[in-house]
């Protein structure tokens, strides 16, 4: 396998004690294996360092930080960035699972095609890690006016190329921030598709975004525009409207619903067609 070279993790953390293993277990199944893993802990009250300080032993890629005050998931994955050595920047967060091929086959993607931002498709799974049937995906090609216009990429599928992105820091904006995220990237490299299931998004936890109503979101998504990314009133509102437009099409156009199984097949991905540019 070649050395693509360093991949840095990023994985906030607050009162995930109860899943926290199994989303490191999965990060050390990979089978890239030049990787550091930065767990960057938002002071959780629960038994979150107790949990990981036996990986991080055992395991000199894994990385334990915690913040001096409780901080918000922004300002974490922010001091996780600036802990990064890696070429690559990848995320997790520390509820969600990747299959075990994931950074193989997402690096031999970016590295083939000289792509330096990308994401996967993934599938849902609920509080106890069961399959829900949902495989999410989403275009093969996202441009700046498509990430403005919706959210894509599921977090803990995408990975950027350091060399062309740089040190990225975001507003202190307690919800999608890390939209707020994919709005800086794409201002360096449009954003691409590798269409194999790879990852695994916990869905319903209690305090997840999954569990708010609609009217919160859009608050939420008003706030991105707005304090983020520093637009005025009425350009807020457009885009917000147009998160709300793009957020049906996606259920309707890359939202599967399938068989709770999931079939991995020989490469280590669920295949699933890619779309047309956005």
């Amino acid at each position: 396998m070649p050395d693509y070279g360093l991949v840095s993790i990023i994985m906030p953390t607050w009162g995930c004690a109860a899943y926290i293993a199994e989303s490191i277990a999965s990060v050390q199944a990979q089978s890239y294996p030049n990787w550091e893993l930065l767990i960057q802990d938002d002071c959780s009250t629960d038994d979150t360092p107790e949990v990981v300080r036996p990986y991080m032993e055992k395991d000199p890629r894994i990385k334990y930080a915690c913040n001096t005050q409780n901080s918000g998931a922004a300002i974490t994955r922010n001091n996780a960035l600036r802990r990064a050595q890696g070429r690559w920047i990848a995320f997790l967060d520390s509820d969600d699972l990747w299959l075990p091929q994931k950074l193989e086959h997402q690096l031999r993607f970016m590295t083939e095609n000289e792509y330096a931002f990308s994401y996967t498709a993934y599938e849902e799974m609920n509080d106890e890690a069961n399959p829900m049937g949902v495989r999410v995906s989403g275009p093969a090609h996202v441009t700046r006016f498509g990430m403005y216009s919706f959210c894509w990429p599921g977090c803990l599928t995408v990975m950027y190329n350091v060399s062309v992105v740089g040190l990225l820091q975001i507003a202190d904006i307690r919800k999608n921030n890390d939209y707020a995220m994919w709005l800086k990237v794409i201002q360096k490299a449009d954003c691409h598709l590798l269409p194999e299931v790879q990852a695994r998004y916990r869905r319903g936890r209690v305090g997840s975004v999954s569990t708010h109503g609609y009217a919160t979101m859009i608050g939420w998504h008003y706030r991105l525009w707005y304090k983020a990314m520093g637009l005025n009133a009425i350009a807020s509102i457009f885009w917000t409207g147009m998160n709300l437009i793009c957020g049906v099409y996606k259920k309707l156009r890359y939202v599967e619903h399938c068989a709770i199984t999931l079939t991995i097949n020989s490469s280590g991905g669920g295949k699933i067609t890619p779309s047309a540019s956005i």
